[in-house]
């Protein structure tokens, strides 16, 4: 006898039982939606709306089939769904990168709206600012819909896209001017954001005011850029002077600190095109060049991300208005999903709102 009481004999009789039960396992049909339907006593379409987001079933059809599920081990084949019904449920998103602190924010937002109706997110970063290339690699997911976010899109690819059935939308980006296609938008309004800080500005008696731009060519940096120079002309003012930070952390810093000296009067406000550089805007003038915000500069930013609240920073800034600007584009993807003909480019813009903290000076009280 062995240590576990099974003679050699035994143990060769053992494994040999062993071995024909896997085989019978693995010769086993898989188990079927019409398996399921018929434990649970239920028609086949029943079990396929079960397991359908946002289908209509009862709730005691569904826990019948979930039961007879459990109890077969089925599990429902998301590529064969997607054979029969032509569509996969998957979003493709483009991201350029997730250093910029709005972009982590609304990705978890989007991804969760999906998620709620029953799609799923393929994450795909591209560092280059026009997505053609990616999105034709895109294309051989088979994927329902894409939302580039932080990228750009040329008016061939565009027309592609639509001639393909697949709605694109641009999340906090517009196409480029005189750019073609079926390609749909969805943006804070940032020429009223720009607009609001420099009057807040010029109301808190600024005269110096600064701008660090981000990407020169994005839209997003043109309307907020164009808005706070309308905003300036309103008061009589312009801008005192002006350096690109690209939305990035370390060129914001070094802007501000080539801008600051420079031999010249110093601003005495900033507008930076994002919270992300505002950061770095902020850290430099009080670390580096020992000024006090807002005592001797006045700091704005432009998102309102987490992190803007922070106390460390308490940084006022413009909110773009992220559920709202994820309803918009949840509700144009799934438009043009229930719709089989060419979609019609709709361009949406979400009206925001300047959140008033300590990184800048405020204006008198009896000024609204």
């Amino acid at each position: 006898m062995t240590a576990h009481g099974i003679s050699g004999p035994e143990i060769g009789r053992w494994d040999l039982q062993r071995a024909r039960d896997g085989m019978m396992a693995a010769m086993k049909p898989n188990v079927t939606s019409f398996d399921v339907a018929r434990l649970a006593q239920v028609s086949q379409s029943a079990v396929s709306r079960t397991f359908t987001p946002g289908a209509s079933v009862s709730e005691a059809t569904r826990k019948r089939v979930l039961d007879a599920a459990q109890k077969l081990g089925y599990r429902p084949n998301a590529h064969a769904r997607s054979l029969i019904t032509k569509r996969s449920r998957i979003i493709g998103l483009v991201l350029s990168a997730m250093e910029n602190l709005f972009y982590p924010v609304a990705l978890q937002r989007l991804a969760e709206r999906l998620q709620h109706d029953g799609y799923h997110v393929l994450l795909f970063v591209n560092h280059n600012p026009n997505a053609d290339d990616l999105v034709s690699e895109i294309l051989q997911y088979h994927v329902d819909g894409i939302v580039l976010a932080a990228a750009t899109l040329s008016s061939a690819l565009a027309r592609n896209c639509a001639d393909a059935s697949i709605p694109v939308v641009l999340f906090n980006r517009i196409m480029a001017t005189g750019s073609a296609g079926a390609v749909s938008s969805v943006r804070s309004d940032n020429i009223a954001g720009g607009r609001a800080v420099a009057r807040f500005l010029a109301q808190a008696g600024h005269q110096r005011v600064a701008f660090i731009a981000g990407n020169e060519e994005s839209s997003t940096n043109l309307e907020r850029e164009k808005g706070f120079r309308e905003g300036l002309a309103d008061a009589g003012l312009h801008i005192w002077a002006r350096a690109t930070g690209n939305y990035d952390f370390e060129q914001a810093r070094r802007a501000a600190l080539d801008m600051f000296r420079s031999g010249q009067a110093h601003p005495d406000a900033i507008f930076v095109a994002s919270d992300h550089m505002a950061f770095a805007v902020m850290d430099a003038l009080r670390h580096e060049l020992k000024l006090r915000v807002p005592e001797d500069v006045s700091v704005i930013g432009f998102d309102n991300v987490p992190q803007a609240a922070w106390a460390s920073y308490s940084l006022t800034t413009v909110e773009q208005p992220v559920d709202p600007m994820i309803e918009a584009t949840v509700t144009l993807l799934q438009d043009y999903l229930r719709d089989d003909s060419s979609p019609v480019a709709r361009n949406i813009v979400v009206p925001g709102e300047l959140i008033v903290r300590d990184s800048a000076r405020r204006p008198p009280s009896s000024i609204t």
